[in-house]
């Protein structure tokens, strides 16, 4: 089936990364440290890296986590990662911009919230400001507006203008409307001051799906920019997880998105990277992008009454997520691979045959036998106690077999 058309957007440069235009997709994270702890930053970073995050925002809310900053950069690339770092500026970031410029130095881009960054008369200057200096520098910037913190005089004025139409809109509908306007004024200014459209992302986030939609759709329709899409606030767990789902696979699948990010609230201990996978997991599964090899497993019933299907399921998707970054360096589309896991003779054999690779697993009651299929012909037959180990065995040499190494394909 093809992709859905995407909405044509003018390319930015964030770093080393395209958003916009022919650009797939960006997946990006923000870390959860207090940036002035350099070495717990760094550690962050490049774990949301590693797993995936191809732009990382970091908080710089105080001076000590702008100079941090560059102390941050530098760190990660005796790493040798050179992931694009945003800077998150919120109520003083005009002030701290000034204050230490080497960090608007070691940023990709920064993000500018149009409803907090200054009150009345001080709005106007320090959002010029802060334009100023991403224009002397050729950073690119995100306008990023929450609902959380709209900006009030617009939102007044808008519910006043609304209060003498015939027929006035319902009152989410003037909120609505103030997202997308304060979005795209900003934006306008934003040119107004010098700052070239080739440098600007917008984004508009809310916390309802619904909500979200809406107000992506209508920004969509009356911009070029690219969009970065996330649900705010999202939540924890599979709510977190759902929510962004829904929302960001209506508006991917309308082709209105440049860069995304899963805001999940971490479990208290949780990884933070998770919100990295189920980003990536939500754009291979809609078949934006490939990241890495899918495994197909079944939800078992009452004929898997074994919980061995669903632990040899659970162990060749951490193999095949640990031995990613080797097989990317050296193969050529395997992050396009497909592996099946089922549990009985019902779907397993057929499931198996249309991956790559497949295992069918015995299901209660049947011969304990499991048959592995490669490009839909059965290979062979795994007995005894050491399947998943020579399963995971026939998929490394099934790699090496079936892609190209990468020297091979120059």
């Amino acid at each position: 089936m093809a992709l859905p058309p995407r909405r044509s957007s003018i390319p930015v440069q964030v770093g080393s990364v395209t958003i916009g235009g022919p650009a797939p997709v960006v997946v990006q994270s923000m870390t959860n440290t207090d940036t002035a702890d350099v070495a717990a930053t760094v550690r962050q970073v490049a774990d949301l890296a590693r797993a995936g995050s191809e732009i990382v925002r970091v908080t710089v809310n105080e001076r000590e986590a702008a100079a941090a900053v560059p102390r941050i950069r530098d760190a990660l690339a005796a790493l040798g990662i050179e992931v694009p770092l945003v800077g998150d500026f919120h109520f003083n970031g005009h002030k701290l911009l000034k204050d230490e410029p080497a960090c608007a130095q070691a940023l990709a881009k920064l993000r500018i919230n149009p409803g907090n960054v200054g009150r009345g008369a001080k709005r106007d200057t320090q959002f010029a400001e802060m334009i100023e200096i991403a224009c002397r520098l050729g950073k690119s910037v995100r306008i990023g507006v929450n609902w959380g913190s709209l900006d009030q005089d617009l939102l007044t004025r808008l519910m006043d203008e609304n209060s003498h139409r015939k027929a006035p809109w319902d009152a989410m509908d003037v909120v609505r409307e103030a997202i997308v306007v304060s979005a795209l004024d900003s934006a306008a200014r934003a040119e107004e001051l010098g700052l070239p459209a080739t440098s600007i992302i917008l984004s508009a986030k809310v916390s309802g799906v619904q909500d979200l939609i809406s107000i992506y759709r209508n920004l969509a329709s009356r911009c070029r920019y690219p969009l970065h899409l996330g649900l705010t606030e999202a939540g924890m767990g599979s709510k977190g997880i759902v929510g962004s789902s829904a929302a960001l696979a209506v508006l991917l699948q309308e082709g209105i998105g440049d860069t995304i990010r899963i805001s999940l609230t971490p479990e208290p201990g949780g990884d933070r990277t998770r919100e990295v996978v189920v980003a990536q997991e939500l754009l291979q599964t809609m078949g934006l992008r490939a990241f890495t090899p899918m495994v197909v497993a079944c939800p078992g019933c009452g004929r898997t009454t074994s919980t061995y299907f669903q632990e040899l399921a659970q162990s060749i998707q951490s193999h095949l997520r640990e031995r990613m970054p080797a097989w990317r360096e050296t193969y050529v589309g395997v992050e396009e691979m497909r592996v099946a896991v089922m549990g009985c003779v019902v779907n397993g054999p057929g499931e198996s045959k249309h991956a790559h690779i497949g295992i069918s697993l015995p299901g209660t009651g049947e011969r304990p036998i499991a048959p592995v299929y490669e490009d839909g012909e059965k290979t062979v037959t795994l007995k005894g106690e050491r399947i998943a180990e020579e399963f995971q065995e026939l998929v490394e040499n099934y790699v090496a077999r079936r892609f190209a190494r990468r020297e091979e394909a120059r």
